[in-house]
């Protein structure tokens, strides 16, 4: 069985950091794309940000890059979403994702990719 259990989401104020963490109970978590997407109330879910089974290869919404950093630690089952300069804009539930790892920029925005889910951490960035 599958989990993804994310944490580390809270309420910070505009500015401010935050640091996401997803743990995967997957076999052979290495082979596989990882990544972030975040859904905000009455919006549909939107990629944040992806990583490549070695981590060598990363992807990232436009309006977080520069903002955000995205890493992994294939010994821990672990990936991270880095989240500085929060915007208001940035809140939202914080998905992670997983899913073969066969493509570049275009697939890993399209969560048809992705097989598995977890139930997302809340993040939410005041002004």
């Amino acid at each position: 069985q599958v989990q993804l259990v994310e944490s580390g989401g809270g309420s910070v104020q505009a500015g401010g950091s935050l640091r996401l963490s997803c743990t995967a109970s997957v076999r052979a978590f290495s082979t596989y794309a990882m990544s972030w997407f975040r859904q905000a109330p009455g919006k549909e879910r939107e990629f944040v940000a992806g990583i490549s089974w070695s981590g060598r290869t990363t992807y990232y919404e436009d309006s977080v890059k520069g903002r955000f950093s995205i890493s992994r630690d294939n010994s821990k089952n672990t990936v991270d979403l880095q989240m500085n300069s929060l915007k208001p804009d940035d809140t939202a539930v914080y998905v992670c994702e997983a899913g073969p790892d066969r493509g570049g920029d275009s697939y890993y925005r399209s969560r048809r990719v992705y097989a598995y889910w977890g139930q997302g951490t809340q993040v939410t960035v005041s002004s």
